[in-house]
């Protein structure tokens, strides 16, 4: 079994920042990429910024430049530093994986959500 954790969501005024990781933990297997996810009420899940096992990173356009993703390999943990906060970051953010297989269809793996709140 496959868990992912997230942890450092909470309430942050708009202009300021805060900092999410994500940690898996389980059934041992090698992550090829990680990514984090918002969505709020009535819209679809969206992506936020995703990197790969190499460290080549893909952001939303709606974060480049405030936020900045990052790995680690061997502790199989990701962080997402948000700053320059605004009110429309406001979401519950989701930690994604997914594991590295020779073929097929990879596994993917899903956080439970953290909020985030920023106040105008």
């Amino acid at each position: 079994q496959v868990q992912l954790v997230e942890s450092g969501g909470g309430l942050a005024q708009a202009g300021g920042s805060l900092r999410l990781s994500c940690a898996a933990s389980g059934r041992q297997f090698v992550i090829y990429a990680m990514a984090w996810y918002r969505q709020t009420p009535g819209k679809e899940r969206e992506l936020v910024a995703r990197i790969i096992r190499d460290g080549t990173t893909t952001y939303a356009d709606s974060v480049k430049g405030r936020f900045t993703i990052s790995r680690d390999n061997a502790k199989r943990t990701m962080s997402l530093e948000m700053n320059n906060l605004k009110s429309e970051d406001t979401a519950v953010y989701y930690c994604w994986a997914d594991e590295l297989v020779p073929d097929g269809i990879p596994p993917e793996f899903w956080g439970q959500g953290t909020q985030v709140t920023v106040s105008s």
